[in-house]
């Protein structure tokens, strides 16, 4: 199969091109960074070089695919965040319908059903929509739990105050997955000959806060780290000193609170709560204190 990925070679997109190279599939990934030339023909894949905001550029990279893996970047500029994010999405829709490629996959995220209080997420929600939308293309949205390597972001405040946490309490159940249990659901999807649209759930794990924290608190050998709920105000300011646009880090705290509240898992709870995916917490605690 022809198979085009964006994401560069990113956390999720690296892998995925990998295991479909592996699996004798001709792969083309987009990036906008003409010095990843070279790193994707290394893998065995041909890059294709241009931006998404370019219709016919993503149309030219589109056509004659048998399937293509849509995902946005988590920030494409540092304002008007959701609104970017859509526009991404909707460029993506036009090159499918341009080229009526038949097979799609879309990185989505949990909490994705709700048009409210998910921060960044809410993009998502729209585009999901708008794929709907689309004649003759079968999509997969893939909705991903809370990526682990967010908590990389954290080093920094246990390094510094010896605490972790977020504007939620510690007994808040996030779902959490890893870029490369993803990758494998995305391979599995993109190669399947299905008709019509679907929901999928990749979540590796589904643990409260507090675990977090005993895991990698742990497995850095600080085992009495503790998980500590910010106030929304607190929240904020620490981004924004940590160097976060205000729009993102707007975001981030509106995330959170869906968290706290439960609208973000709302969805993922009403599906069954699917723990799919491999690697669990304890093991992406490992890969957390290597990177300490």
């Amino acid at each position: 199969m022809k198979i085009i990925i964006t994401g560069s070679l990113g956390n999720v997109a690296k892998p995925l091109t990998k295991q479909l190279v592996e699996q004798g599939h001709g792969i083309v990934v987009i990036s906008s960074n003409e010095e990843r030339k070279h790193d994707i023909e290394f893998l065995g894949a041909k890059p294709a070089i241009g931006s998404i905001t370019d219709v016919d550029f993503l149309t030219q990279t589109f056509n004659g695919a048998d399937a293509v893996f849509v995902m946005t970047p988590p920030a494409i500029s540092a304002d008007n965040i959701v609104q970017n994010t859509i526009n991404a999405g909707k460029n993506y829709a036009e090159a499918l319908k341009n080229t009526g490629v038949k097979r799609a996959v879309m990185l989505s995220s949990v909490g994705a059903a709700s048009p409210v209080e998910n921060g960044p997420i809410k993009g998502l929600h729209y585009i999901e929509k708008l794929y709907s939308e689309v004649e003759n293309t079968s999509f997969t949205f893939l909705r991903a739990g809370y990526f682990y390597t967010n908590f990389f972001n954290d080093i920094a405040l246990i390094k510094n105050a010896g605490i972790i946490g977020g504007n939620y309490p510690e007994s808040t159940e996030i779902p959490v997955v890893h870029p490369s249990d993803i990758a494998k659901a995305a391979a599995e999807e993109l190669v399947k000959n299905d008709t019509g649209n679907s929901i999928r759930y990749i979540v590796s794990d589904s643990r409260k806060a507090s675990d977090f924290a005993k895991a990698l608190g742990t497995a850095i050998e600080k085992p009495a780290l503790p998980w500590v709920e910010f106030s929304d105000e607190d929240s904020l300011n620490g981004m924004l000193q940590a160097g976060l646009p205000q729009d993102m880090a707007e975001l981030y705290v509106e995330m959170g609170l869906g968290m706290k509240t439960g609208t973000v898992q709302k969805d993922f709870i009403e599906h069954g709560s699917p723990v799919t995916g491999n690697i669990k917490l304890e093991d992406f605690a490992k890969e957390f204190a290597s990177q300490f």
